[in-house]
């Protein structure tokens, strides 16, 4: 279920945990849910929960753990799309360090099958992006129609396509650089309304470990939470209070 803010006051959540791209390092994200427990935090993941760090399968525990009890939610990322359409018999382009190894971890956790089956349903219904007041939650990049159209149902099930290509991917020039990746812009951040704040990953901008905040030109502003985790950074998570 999407929460809205009065819903999670009536639960007796005292504000948001928003963590960033964990890609596989369930240590780190074990310290973010115990943080975020014993403070009454919501925690809010915004996608790239498998894929390149030590332990899918943990993460993947612990997240299953955080919804049954109603405690967090996750986003849909990019890879979180690619993982659900491996596990159901698709062929996917991915190097070795991401979805194949999240693939090897969980063939070789005693609870890799039961664990397949929940990441299938649950990457199927996690939402592309979520807005809570002035805040806009979503993995890779913000569009102006997501302050106005609620993430479709099921799309983790379909190819993306508009304003779900735009969460999981980014703003993108369809070329690729040198290091393989599509060639990415961040033209997105100048159309965030002011009094706006985009809470995103996707891409790793930070200089000096720490979440990096930009301002657009209309003037809102972008918080990018991508610091590494799972390739040689770390996790980064930020709290708020309920808007």
């Amino acid at each position: 279920m999407i929460p809205t803010a009065a819903e999670l006051r009536r639960r007796g959540f005292r504000g948001l945990r928003v963590v960033g791209d964990v890609h596989g390092e369930a240590g780190a994200l074990e310290a973010a849910i115990i943080g975020a427990c014993d403070a009454d935090l919501f925690l809010l993941q915004l996608g790239d929960l498998t894929d390149y760090g030590p332990d899918a399968p943990g993460v993947l525990r612990d997240v299953f753990a955080l919804l049954d009890a109603q405690a967090g939610i996750f986003l849909l990322g990019n890879h979180d799309h690619k993982l659900r359409r491996a596990l159901v018999g698709n062929r996917v382009r991915s190097p070795a360090e991401a979805t194949p190894r999240t693939l090897e971890q969980l063939d070789a956790a005693p609870d890799g099958g039961e664990l397949t089956e929940r990441a299938i349903a649950e990457i199927g219904r996690a939402p592309a992006w979520l807005r809570l007041g002035s805040w806009v939650f979503v993995h890779a990049a913000f569009h102006p129609g997501m302050m106005f159209e609620a993430a479709p149902r099921e799309a983790g099930t379909r190819r993306p396509d508009n304003l779900v290509s735009r969460a999981l991917f980014g703003q993108v020039t369809g070329r690729t650089q040198g290091d393989g990746y599509p060639e990415r812009l961040l033209h997105w951040v100048d159309s965030i309304p002011a009094g706006v704040t985009v809470y995103c990953g996707h891409d790793q901008r930070s200089t000096d470990g720490r979440p990096w905040t930009t301002r657009g030109r209309a003037g809102g502003e972008a918080v990018f939470m991508d610091t590494g985790s799972g390739k040689g950074g770390h996790l980064s998570w930020l709290d708020l209070p309920l808007p």
